[in-house]
């Protein structure tokens, strides 16, 4: 089983860096390849990419869906393990994705945790065991089967905000999904720019919207970071 590690960034020179260490150190005795999809980063994101012997790509395309699709094609892994910049997956995160596959999964994700241990954040660790779909964002790292996300025709672009959940709700209609009781670490920064309040709000008014299936991406988009700053916004 060969893994392509698929990391969609923009601007991600604070956190690349940690990311791609921290999977190497964790992928010792692992068929695995990294692949680093740009989407025009003005900071220095693919000059530290590079200097990590990853593989850097520069998507034609901004943001994470296209992105990610462009590096899908690229990749040689029969897993395609989707993950954010500024987390981290659990140390056993391919073993444990192994076994889900041979369990039967097509795909799958971690639950996910802060690194803030601010206790207002601890409560929304608590509730990314459950299976519901507003449960399920990126930042818990997503893998799926390479013929999987063939099948489906892998992440809508017209999502420029939202497109895991996209995905995810398509893929769980006929393919087995999940939820593997480990830990990702996952950022606390927009919190940090914003409080626990104004983040859950935006959340919520994004999911809502998404939901009712009348809003645009791009209107989702808008009102959810009319709402929250976010880091790197300025």
């Amino acid at each position: 089983m060969r893994f392509s590690i698929i990391i969609p960034t923009y601007n991600e020179q604070g956190f690349i860096q940690r990311l791609i260490h921290h999977l190497q150190k964790v992928a010792i005795g692992i068929n695995y390849e990294i692949i680093v999809c740009d989407g025009g980063s003005t900071d220095i994101t693919v000059k530290i990419a590079e200097s990590c012997g990853v593989i850097v790509l520069n998507s034609p395309t901004k943001g994470r869906a296209g992105q990610m699709n462009y590096a899908a094609k690229v990749a040689t892994g029969d897993i395609l393990y989707f993950v954010h910049a500024d987390c981290l997956p659990p140390a056993n995160c391919f073993s444990a994705i192994q076994s889900s596959v041979s369990a039967g999964f097509d795909a799958g994700c971690f639950r996910y945790r802060f690194e803030s241990e601010r206790f207002l954040l601890k409560i929304n660790t608590y509730f990314t065991r459950f299976s519901g779909l507003i449960y399920r964002g990126g930042d818990q790292t997503l893998y799926i089967k390479k013929s999987t996300f063939n099948l489906i025709q892998g992440f809508n672009e017209r999502f420029i905000i939202m497109e895991d959940y996209e995905l995810v709700r398509r893929l769980r209609k006929k393919h087995q999904f999940q939820i593997i009781p480990e830990y990702a670490i996952v950022s606390s920064r927009k919190y940090d720019k914003n409080n626990w309040i104004k983040v859950n709000f935006a959340n919520t008014v994004a999911m809502v919207m998404f939901l009712s299936g009348v809003a645009t991406p791009q209107r989702i988009k808008s009102t959810y970071h009319g709402i929250i700053k976010h880091p790197k916004d300025e």
